[in-house]
């Protein structure tokens, strides 16, 4: 319904004290939402394609910060700074590009937690590697 015919709806409620007004402004405020809580749209797979790397970078910058001074160090620093950018880029299209806010099906939630954690594995792997530099 638009907005036009709820505000018609509410007027005639106020000025007529009509039941059925009230009921159907009630009815019109109490549609649900086009897309469910648990449907996959094409901005939520986006959002969640961004938030794997992102992740996965922040797991691997821990290990790589527990394992400063050995061998595989600056490999593991380097994949996680390599997965978070991947977060933070995918995240930031998917913020850019969402219609609507949260609960909408344009992912934008998920694009912001991706570019959350997708910073976060940024500066977990760039310690790492500075770490590991300091290291050897």
């Amino acid at each position: 319904m638009s907005v036009h015919h709820l505000l018609t709806a509410a007027g005639a409620t106020l000025t007529e004290g009509s039941g059925h007004a009230a009921s159907a402004a009630a009815h019109v405020l109490a549609q649900p939402a086009g897309v469910g809580a648990y449907t996959l749209t094409a901005g939520r797979l986006w959002s969640l394609v961004a938030i794997v790397p992102a992740l996965a970078g922040v797991v691997t910058g821990g290990l790589a910060l527990r394992s400063a001074g050995r061998t595989d160090t600056t490999r593991k620093a380097t994949a996680a700074l390599a997965s978070g950018l991947v977060g933070v880029v995918v995240g930031g299209l998917v913020v850019i590009n969402s219609e609507g806010g949260p609960g909408t099906g344009g992912g934008i939630v998920g694009g912001y937690l991706a570019l959350a954690l997708g910073a976060a594995a940024m500066i977990v792997g760039w310690r790492a590697l500075a770490r590991s530099r300091r290291a050897a």
